[in-house]
């Protein structure tokens, strides 16, 4: 098979399952040293040693690209692949159309622009939501205005030369400060697409004072999603953390009257909103956004877990915006503005 298409695979399926991070790094950036190479070109410097030599090819994946070029399919590749938990069925996992939570290297996120997309684009994504974090989260490289107007530009630029039919919107996960407000510029919301806002900091503050925050973020007018409501950590690397308390049902009723969708965040570490969440939710008449809140393209994939547990709490799929076609999305979206 594709060398380079191998090692891509590869940090894929480690993406998905969480691998640390470095260990993920080392086949991307193999998959960078060869990208353009012919294949009698590699075997040349396979046979004279220089391909062992090149920069960013390691003992691991020099051996996934010499199995490649012998027409095998790596082994370490076809270990990943059997080792691969297929995710829960679920009819609504294969009517999601987009995702609109994700992140890159602009922020916190593995990769760029353009790698997200490919990977987007290789699931059959009509559209995703670049969504890097606001500059309040300086731990996360927040994007401050002048640095969101360049990656608008750049977004732009992918869209109007890419040959991939996905399609990427201009996005940001604003960060909900202590005192409810938005975490960038009015004139800033009006030149993007999707508003994803999320809160991040003094999650264990009193009930009252979070329900208080969510609610000004609901009514404000450039909120299109509310991010993983609870910020709870259920597994992963970081540990746990209990959610946030507030009054869902002022704030479930506050996302019902506005049009704010319900972020279903998808990841396994937090699988927020819990399910008695999810109900309450639903019976309060609330759109959602099964989204992947990925920060590497194997996090993409993420979504048909959202999926599984969005269809098991008995969420119909027209009440999920992730499975509407780019122009009712739109349309949804402008709404707000």
């Amino acid at each position: 098979m594709d060398a380079v298409a191998a090692l891509n695979e590869i940090a894929f399926l480690l993406e998905y399952d969480l691998a640390p991070r470095f260990k993920v790094q080392a086949f991307r950036r193999a998959a960078s040293a060869i990208a353009g190479v012919p294949d009698a070109e590699l075997r040349d410097r396979l046979a004279d040693g220089r391909l062992a030599r090149t920069k960013g090819i390691g003992d691991r994946t020099l051996q996934v690209v010499t199995q490649a070029l012998e027409g095998e399919l790596p082994d370490y590749l076809a270990k990943l692949r059997d080792a691969r938990q297929a995710p829960p069925e679920s009819e609504l996992a294969g009517l999601l159309r987009g995702d609109l939570h994700t992140h890159t290297e602009w922020s916190d996120g593995t990769v760029p622009i353009a790698a997200m997309a490919d990977a987007a684009d290789m699931l059959g994504r009509e559209y995703i939501a670049i969504t890097d974090h606001s500059p309040h989260l300086t731990v996360a490289n927040g994007l401050s205005v002048e640095r969101l107007q360049k990656q608008l530009a750049d977004i732009d630029e992918w869209n109007r030369t890419s040959q991939h039919d996905v399609t990427l919107l201009t996005g940001i996960e604003v960060d909900i400060l202590e005192d409810g407000t938005l975490d960038q510029t009015r004139e800033m919301f009006g030149r993007l697409d999707v508003v994803t806002a999320s809160v991040h900091s003094k999650l264990r503050a009193d009930r009252a004072v979070m329900t208080a925050r969510m609610l000004a973020a609901v009514h404000d007018p450039a909120t299109n999603v509310l991010g993983h409501c609870t910020g709870r950590l259920v597994q992963g690397s970081r540990g746990t953390r209990p959610q946030s308390e507030f009054d869902a049902e002022k704030v479930f009723a506050a996302c019902a009257a506005e049009g704010v969708a319900v972020e279903i965040n998808s990841r396994p570490e937090r699988q927020d909103p819990p399910d008695e969440l999810i109900a309450m939710a639903l019976d309060a008449g609330c759109l959602f956004s099964i989204d992947s809140d990925a920060h590497a393209p194997g996090h993409l994939a993420f979504v048909a877990l959202g999926a599984a547990r969005a269809e098991a709490a008995g969420v119909p799929a027209d009440r999920v915006v992730t499975t509407w076609p780019l122009p009712r999305l739109r349309e949804w979206l402008a709404a707000r503005g």
